[in-house]
């Protein structure tokens, strides 16, 4: 069975990337479940558009790496939640807001799967992240969540 990957699977490859499968992996586990498409001829047109979003995304070399790590310690970030009694937030800050907020700040866009997150922010205040732009490169932000 011939497919496209929509999200990285390990092992197999990344987003964008046409695969032959098991028939049985890829109607019972990959589609099902979001992680690819059948492969068409209309298709193709997903898999340039995927490619190109991911090239966009990509960070070019060492050197805009550091540029990027720059820009993003350069100042902290913030990010508005619901919180409750004592701090608490209604759940917990994800990476995709995390992101949002990279890019106001920064003028940057960051991709949401280059976000690391230690432990889950559930509390308001003032907290770390860091962002891998790179293989030896990665940012630590300083990251404010405050109220909405």
């Amino acid at each position: 069975m011939k497919l496209i990957l929509t999200q990285e699977v390990t092992g197999l490859g990344a987003p964008g990337d046409v695969v032959e499968v098991k028939d049985g992996y890829g109607r019972n586990y990959l589609v099902p479940r979001g992680l690819a498409l059948r492969w068409t001829r209309g298709a193709e047109k997903t898999v340039e558009s995927i490619k190109s979003a991911r090239a966009s995304r990509a960070v070019r070399d060492h050197d805009h790496a550091e540029q990027i790590k720059t820009k993003l310690e350069a100042q902290p970030v913030s990010v508005k939640v619901r919180a409750g009694a004592g701090g608490r937030l209604f759940g917990a800050v994800t990476p995709s807001e995390i992101a949002g907020a990279l890019a106001e700040a920064s003028g940057e866009q960051v991709d949401k799967r280059t976000i690391v997150v230690d432990n889950p922010i559930k509390s308001l205040g003032a907290h770390e992240v860091s962002v891998k732009l790179h293989d030896d490169v990665s940012a630590t932000v300083a990251l404010n969540v405050i109220p909405a």
